[in-house]
């Protein structure tokens, strides 16, 4: 069994790369940090490939499918990804228009790419990690919750057609709320809400996987959030996100 993993060298991708090696996977490890990558490589138990990759250049992201297609992956988990914190007049749109790129252009390219040969052999998993952003509007954090609403789309209407064609390849979708990561480093905000530890999303989110499970939503809280936005209306969630991610400003 292999697995390739991307945003592999922190977080809840580091920890999916342990958990999996516990359950004898063999891995590609996709970062844009060597460094980080190769440690992780000498900690596990497992054959380990590294691979260090940009995914907001678009022929990096080729090269990289390229590269690895001989592999015959069995588990793709497209984790990478960060978000941008500001007033959407205010933030840097090159850093917005990489987020893009990371966030949904890499996704949505690895998806396509590996689905194929997935679907040829009819097995095979793919795990695309979004978030809870994606169930609401998310001002100061517009780009990044919209991203995320991408994957989120993207993956149910993907598994949906799997469905209809009886295949036995299976995409999940990964909604945490917060998470202990570098995330919040990364996009210039402390998180207002208690995070999950990651160690504890990561084997939540393979077993789902593994399972077959198609919307996966660790942890009680998020999962209530999630059945009460039902019952609001989307100007109602948006007053809602823009109190919370008020308290996340340094």
């Amino acid at each position: 069994m292999k697995a390739l993993i991307t945003g592999a060298s922190s977080g809840i991708g580091r920890e999916m790369a342990k958990y999996l090696a516990k359950l004898g996977y063999d891995l590609i490890l996709v970062a844009r940090d060597r460094e980080k990558l190769e440690q992780l490589q000498r900690e596990l138990p497992v054959k380990v490939k590294v691979i260090v990759v940009d995914l907001a250049i678009e022929q990096k992201v080729k090269e990289l499918y390229v590269l690895v297609r001989p592999e015959e992956i069995d588990l793709l988990v497209n984790n990478a990804g960060f978000g941008v914190f500001g007033n959407f007049v205010e933030t840097e749109t090159a850093r917005e228009l990489s987020l893009i790129n990371v966030n949904i252009k890499a996704v949505h390219m690895l998806t396509k790419f590996f689905l194929k040969d997935m679907v040829k052999r009819n097995k095979g998993h793919i795990l695309n990690v979004a978030s809870t952003a994606a169930f609401y509007p998310g001002p100061l954090m517009a780009t990044y919750y919209a991203s995320k609403s991408y994957v989120y789309r993207l993956s149910l209407g993907i598994q949906e057609e799997l469905r209809r064609k009886k295949s036995k390849v299976k995409i999940s979708v990964l909604c945490p709320g917060p998470v202990d990561t570098n995330f919040n480093q990364t996009a210039g905000v402390t998180f207002a809400l208690k995070s999950l530890e990651s160690s504890y999303v990561a084997k939540y989110a393979i077993d789902q996987t593994l399972k077959g499970k198609e919307v996966i939503i660790p942890g009680f809280k998020m999962k209530c959030a999630k059945f009460l936005g039902h019952f609001l209306s989307d100007k109602m969630l948006a007053k809602i996100a823009y109190r919370i991610q008020r308290k996340k400003r340094k």
